[in-house]
């Protein structure tokens, strides 16, 4: 799994720029600072983590660059919570069957 996914995804406001970029890319990042309480600077940064994470695309158009969504990296994370659920959910099946069939026999929950 990929830390600095996780890392990126930790933050609100990133995840908000997430959310934001995923409905109206290209954003530059002054447009997107117009719609935070943060600096177009503090923006920057946010997006600087977001593009090391691979969620975020930047091209440069004339002087200006444009952020894009990029969902790929979800989807590795995605994949990673079904698998803990998965995990979770046969867990929680050995605990029902032991409990209902309260004998020695039942496997023993990890």
């Amino acid at each position: 799994m990929d830390r600095p996914v996780f890392a990126a995804l930790a933050d609100p406001v990133r995840r908000d720029l997430l959310v934001n970029l995923a409905e109206h890319s290209p954003r530059t990042a002054t447009q997107l600072a117009e719609e935070y309480p943060i600096t177009r600077q503090g923006i920057i940064k946010h997006l600087h983590i977001l593009k090391d994470a691979g969620l975020v695309t930047v091209y440069q158009a004339g002087r200006e660059k444009r952020y894009s969504f990029r969902p790929d990296p979800l989807k590795e994370v995605d994949q990673w919570i079904k698998e803990i659920g998965f995990k979770w959910d046969e867990r929680l099946v050995r605990l029902k069957h032991f409990l209902e069939n309260d004998d020695a026999d039942a496997p023993e929950i990890p």
